[in-house]
C-alpha cells in the first residue's frame, strides 16, 4: 500500500507540475529537459525534480514503472505441444541526476524487473535487481568531454547498437567514451565490455573481456534536409553460434547511413560491410536497408525493406550478418524473427486521433541463403537450415497506443506470422498469434 500511496502522491504532483512548467522525458533520462519557474510554487514533484545545492549544482529524481501482460498462442508455430501462455512483466527504475554546473555530472540508476507465470526464462525477462547505470561525465569544454562508467547505448537509428526497450530487461555497457560536438558535427569513441545479465540481486558479471564494442561513430548534418552517419565498430564475442557452427567472433562493421527529407518524403537507408575472423574461417557479410515515409494530412505511410547476408556453404568464408546489438522488438515484440539472413518487405501506416495513435504494418520475410538458418531477435539460431525452401511467412501487426498525459501511456500490440513454406516443411505450420498490453508512468 506505501508504493500505491507514493504513485498517488507523484501523480498528483506531476500533474500540477505539467500545467506549470516544461519538460521533456527521453528513452535515456539521463537526456531528460527538465525547465522549472522557480518563481512558482513549490510541490512535492518539483523537489524531487530540481534540488538545488549551492549556487550551480542541483540534484534530480525521477523513474519509470512499466506492467506488461504478455500472451502467445502457438509460440513455435505448432499445435502438437502446448504452446498457448501467458504472463505478467513489471520494470521498475529509479534514478538521480547530479550536475555541477556546466562541468561535471553524476548519473545513477537502479533496475528491478520481474516477472510471473513464465516457465522458460531467457536472460532479458528477470533482474531483481541491478545498477542499470551508473556513470562520470567530465566536460572538458563546450566541445568535448569525457565519460566512464555504465550506460545504456544507442547509435543511430538503433540499427546495430540499442538500448533494447522492448524486453523486460535493457542492454548495458561497462566503457569509457570520448564525445565531441560542434555545430553540425558529433564524433564518439568508446570501448565497452557487455554487462551479463542475472536474474538476482545485483549479481550481474561486469568487466568480462569475453564480448566487447568498440566503436567510432561520426554523424555529420549536412543541411536542414540530408544527414549522414559513418561508423566503425569492432566487436568480439567468445562462443558465437550461427548455424555453420560455434566458434570465437571477432568482427569489424563499416558502415554509412543516410537520412533526411527530399521533396516532402523522410529517408533513412543504411548500409554496413562486415569483416574479420570466425575461429579459422573470414568473415565477409553485408547489409543493406532502405525506408522511405510520407506525412499524410490523415497520418503517413512508409515502406522499409532490407537485405541482409546469410551464409553461403559454397564459400570459404562465413557471411552470416551479426546485427550487433539491435533493437529487441525490430519486427515487433514478437520478437520470433531477427535482422540475419533475411529478406524483408515492410509497408506500413500510422495515424493519430486525438490521443490515440494508431499503427499498422505487414512483413514478408524470406531467407537471403538457403545454407542458412532463421535468427531470432536476440540472433540466437532459432530454426536451423533443414530444407532448401527460402519463404519463412507472412507477419501482420497493430498497435494501438493512449496517451494519458506526458506521464501515463497505454499499449496494445498484436501479431500474426503465418508460416511460409520454410516453416512449412520444418512441421511447423500453424499460425502464431502474440499480443502485449503495456501500461508506463514516468516521473
Amino acid at each position: 500500500m506505501k508504493i500505491v500511496t507514493y504513485i498517488i502522491i507523484i501523480l498528483w504532483g506531476s500533474a500540477s507540475f505539467a500545467q506549470e512548467d516544461s519538460f521533456e522525458f527521453s528513452l535515456l533520462r539521463q537526456n531528460d529537459i527538465i525547465n522549472i519557474d522557480p518563481d512558482k510554487e513549490s510541490n512535492f514533484y518539483k523537489s524531487l525534480k530540481q534540488i538545488k545545492l549551492g549556487e550551480k549544482s542541483t540534484l534530480s529524481f525521477g523513474g519509470s514503472y512499466r506492467t506488461q501482460v504478455e500472451a502467445f498462442v502457438n509460440e513455435q508455430f505448432s499445435t502438437e505441444e502446448d504452446q498457448n501462455d501467458y504472463w505478467f512483466l513489471n520494470r521498475f527504475m529509479l534514478h538521480g541526476h547530479y550536475k555541477l554546473a556546466n562541468k561535471f555530472e553524476l548519473f545513477a540508476e537502479l533496475n528491478s524487473s520481474l516477472i510471473t507465470s513464465k516457465e522458460s526464462l531467457v536472460r532479458v525477462d528477470r533482474d531483481e535487481l541491478s545498477v542499470n547505470q551508473l556513470f562520470a561525465r567530465y566536460y572538458v569544454n563546450n566541445e568535448l568531454n569525457v565519460f566512464v562508467g555504465r550506460q545504456n547505448v544507442r547509435l543511430g537509428s538503433g540499427r546495430l547498437v540499442d538500448v533494447r526497450e522492448g524486453p523486460n530487461v535493457r542492454l548495458a555497457f561497462d566503457m569509457a567514451q570520448v564525445e565531441y560536438q560542434k555545430d553540425k558535427t558529433s564524433i564518439t569513441a568508446f570501448h565497452a565490455l557487455r554487462v551479463k545479465e542475472r536474474p538476482g540481486i545485483f549479481d550481474n558479471d561486469y568487466l568480462e573481456n569475453d564480448e566487447t564494442l568498440s566503436a567510432l561513430y561520426w554523424t555529420q548534418n549536412w543541411s536542414k534536409s540530408t544527414n549522414t552517419d559513418i561508423y566503425f565498430l569492432y566487436k568480439t564475442e567468445d562462443g558465437k553460434t550461427f548455424d555453420a557452427g560455434t566458434d570465437n567472433d571477432e568482427r569489424a562493421s563499416v558502415g554509412l547511413r543516410h537520412f533526411g527529407e527530399w521533396k516532402g518524403f523522410n529517408f533513412n537507408n543504411e548500409f554496413v560491410y562486415q569483416f574479420g575472423k570466425f575461429g579459422d574461417r573470414d568473415i565477409s557479410a553485408w547489409t543493406a536497408s532502405f525506408n522511405i515515409e510520407k506525412e499524410l494530412d490523415f497520418g503517413s505511410i512508409g515502406l522499409k525493406t532490407e537485405l541482409i547476408s546469410g551464409n553461403d556453404n559454397d564459400s570459404n568464408s562465413l557471411n552470416t550478418f551479426d546485427a550487433l546489438y539491435p533493437r529487441g522488438a525490430y519486427f515487433g515484440r514478437v520478437a520470433r524473427i531477427g535482422p540475419s539472413n533475411l529478406i524483408d518487405i515492410h509497408p506500413y501506416f500510422d495515424t493519430r486521433i486525438g490521443k490515440v495513435n494508431i499503427e499498422l504494418d505487414y512483413v514478408a520475410f524470406w531467407r537471403f541463403s538457403v545454407d542458412d538458418g532463421v535468427y531470432n531477435a536476440p540472433l540466437l539460431l532459432e530454426y536451423p537450415d533443414t530444407n532448401d525452401q527460402r519463404f519463412i511467412g507472412h507477419q501482420i501487426g497493430t498497435i494501438t497506443g493512449y496517451e494519458l498525459n506526458e506521464f501515463i501511456n497505454l499499449e496494445f500490440e498484436t501479431n500474426l506470422i503465418f508460416p511460409g513454406d520454410f516453416l512449412i516443411e520444418s512441421n511447423l505450420n500453424d499460425t502464431l498469434f502474440h499480443a502485449v498490453l503495456t501500461a508506463e508512468f514516468k516521473f
